[in-house]
């Protein structure tokens, strides 16, 4: 269950850039930065009970990696953020590094 529980964690963890850029191109500035506050407090929560079972180091790497290479994805789907061979390769090595603390665990 606390696999499950760090995996909110990181999709929470992509709330927060996704609310702050949104404050930054929208003109519900105030909604979004409520948005992105609120995910911060549940990523943390949900990180907090993961890493109960979860080692830190574990869990603080696969929750950064993970919301970062989604934030890395929506970024390039929904904000026109540069898509590259080299970037693209980065976020691949980023989920592998991922996978391989999941099984390494």
């Amino acid at each position: 269950m606390s696999w499950f529980y760090l995996l909110i964690a990181a999709m929470f963890e992509v709330g927060w850039p996704v609310g702050l850029k949104m404050a930054e191109i929208s003109s519900l500035k105030a909604a979004w930065i409520v948005f992105a506050v609120v995910a911060m407090a549940f990523s943390g929560i949900f990180l907090y009970v993961a890493q109960k079972e979860i080692p830190i180091g574990t869990a603080y790497a696969v929750w950064t990696g993970i919301g970062a290479s989604c934030t890395f994805i929506a970024g390039v789907l929904f904000f026109q953020d540069t898509l590259s061979l080299m970037r693209a390769l980065g976020v691949v090595l980023i989920i592998t590094g991922v996978v391989f603390l999941k099984y390494g665990h």
